[in-house]
């Protein structure tokens, strides 16, 4: 056999001689105008890029060049030609905040920025705190270049004196390529580190048709943001298989999407729930619909079955669970059904699809106990859920967070959970979020969805706090759906048909808006700081 390297580059080279006309559809940030061109008109402005970064910016293999952007073609330039030269994309969420981004920037030890115009008061408030970045560069061109205190080059001129022809190198394959920052919600970020040989063998794992299954008849617009894991492998798997590849840019409302959607005949949409939250809200006020939308992948935290319910229901969209990780690259499983399941009742389907989903080949897990030994495969047996594979992390960047592997080389996900002898895996809870009452486990993660299905509620979180009979008992907190005024005792009847009733809450509390974090996750930490002195009712 040929020895030949998976390089990320070849990617993009493949697409455009291959898929060079496919289309290639952003909505830009800094027009709001429609930009379209193809794969291979991506594979030339990198090859520009290319140039550019190895003539101008002087860039060397392994440097770190951080973006701060959002899904369009211009980021889908940078990755491609970052990691093309040898050097790593790093890509930084700036929902972080000022003070964590430039956290990240500073550990990163980045040479180079290049970021959005909706970006620039962020980079004002940051760059002069940002020690090892040589270079500021505004995604834009001459016209549209923003008034800033920070010293700024212009993409678009970057390109424009670069040549258009570049010989991308050949390296080693195991040759970081991305770096991507966990969202820090406990301690400070940590870098996972991404080689050539990982990015692409899990953009050849999302093409499998039980996964993402991208094609060349796949219109795929991923709404997660490519700031965070890459947006989930799909601007590598789309030019892998040669599917149109539709980016949101900076507008994710619900009004946004759909128009995208409709006037780009979407049939593939990825993103988290409090994304597909909003466009439900929208649909159901404007009474437009999402018609050419086959499926939904939806990660980040757990589906609520009122939310699979009402896309399947009222606009026949196919929901589908996936679970990852930053540290995982981040796929780890995917909820499709078996031809086994074709037989079943839409309820019985229903409760698979609220699985975390089926493990994927290049992941390997197990489920151990608090002593460290391997629990069945019985669909029952709950404990702490760990991960291997050649797309997932044997530590972090720079050596951080040592205790997340184990001495035999796993990666302890921090998540609690159980498998079938199928392959599905459901996660019960976050390790640090079980609710432990009376020496039994209470999960928040089913506890919250069962109250996300009540009509008024539009996001519930619960969390466990000290009760002196019963050790913990859970909070629920929630935010109302607009125009909505909810009861705690409306809530508990509701709870009271779906799940035990030693899981009923002690106390509910309403608030305006839950605190999320970077990624969309709901902050449980604010949450208990908020509430860190409620008694409850009864105690």
């Amino acid at each position: 056999m040929m020895d030949r390297p998976l390089m990320i580059a070849d990617i993009l080279k493949h697409a455009a001689q291959n898929h060079g006309k496919r289309e290639i559809v952003s909505r830009m940030p800094d027009t709001g105008q429609i930009h379209r061109y193809g794969y291979a008109d991506c594979h030339e402005r990198s090859q520009r890029l290319a140039n550019a970064l190895t003539g101008p910016l002087k860039v060397k293999a392994g440097d770190r060049i951080t973006t701060i952007a959002w899904n369009t073609h211009r980021h889908l330039e940078l990755y491609y030609a970052v990691s093309g030269v040898g050097a790593v994309v790093h890509t930084a969420n700036p929902r972080m905040g000022p003070e964590q981004l430039a956290w990240v920037i500073n550990h990163a030890k980045a040479k180079h920025v290049f970021f959005d115009v909706t970006f620039a008061p962020l980079v004002d408030a940051i760059a002069a705190h940002c020690k090892t970045v040589k270079s500021w560069v505004v995604m834009t061109s001459p016209a549209t270049r923003p008034e800033m205190k920070t010293k700024t080059q212009v993409y678009e001129t970057l390109l424009e004196n670069a040549s258009p022809v570049y010989d991308w190198p050949s390296f080693d394959e195991n040759a970081a390529a991305g770096l991507c920052y966990t969202s820090g919600t406990t301690g400070e970020p940590k870098g996972a580190l991404y080689s050539h040989r990982s990015t692409v063998l899990h953009a050849m794992a999302c093409l499998a048709e039980d996964v993402i299954g991208v094609g060349s008849r796949g219109v795929i617009m991923p709404v997660v943001p490519m700031f965070h894991v890459n947006a989930w492998g799909v601007p590598y798997a789309a030019a892998m298989g040669g599917a149109k590849l539709v980016m949101p840019g900076a507008q994710l409302d619900g009004a946004s999407l759909q128009g995208l959607i409709e006037s780009e005949t979407v049939n593939q949409v990825l993103g988290v729930p409090t994304v597909w939250l909003g466009l439900l809200q929208y649909l159901r006020e404007s009474g437009k619909r999402i018609d050419s939308v086959e499926n939904v992948l939806m990660g980040g935290s757990a589906m609520p079955e009122a939310l699979l319910r009402a896309y399947q229901d009222e606009y026949g969209v196919d929901m589908q669970q996936g679970w990852g990780m930053t540290e995982m690259s981040p796929l780890g499983t995917v909820g499709k059904l078996l031809p086994k399941h074709d037989g079943l009742s839409d309820d019985e389907k229903i409760k698979i699809k609220l699985k975390q989903g089926r493990l994927l080949f290049g992941v390997e897990m197990r489920s151990v106990d608090d002593d460290g030994n391997v629990l069945p495969r019985d669909g029952q047996s709950s404990g702490h859920i760990q991960v291997r594979g050649p797309w997932i992390i044997e530590s972090y960047f720079r050596g951080a967070g040592p205790e997340a592997f184990t001495d035999d080389g796993w990666f302890r996900t921090g998540d609690v959970g159980y498998l079938d002898e199928d392959g599905y895996m459901t996660i019960t809870d976050r390790s640090k979020d079980v609710i432990k009452s009376g020496g039994e486990w209470i999960s928040s993660i089913d506890l919250e969805n069962a109250a996300m299905g009540h009509p008024d509620v539009l996001m519930a979180a619960a969390v466990g706090m000290p009760h002196p009979k019963w050790q913990e008992r859970p909070l629920l907190i929630i935010q109302p759906r607009p125009n909505t005024t909810p009861t705690a005792d409306s809530i508990r009847e509701y709870l009271a048909e779906r799940v035990p009733k030693w899981w009923l809450p002690e106390g509910i509390e309403f608030i305006e808006e839950m605190p999320l974090g970077a990624t969309g996750k709901i902050l449980k930490t604010k949450l208990r700081e908020m509430f860190k002195d409620y008694q409850f009712p009864d105690a």
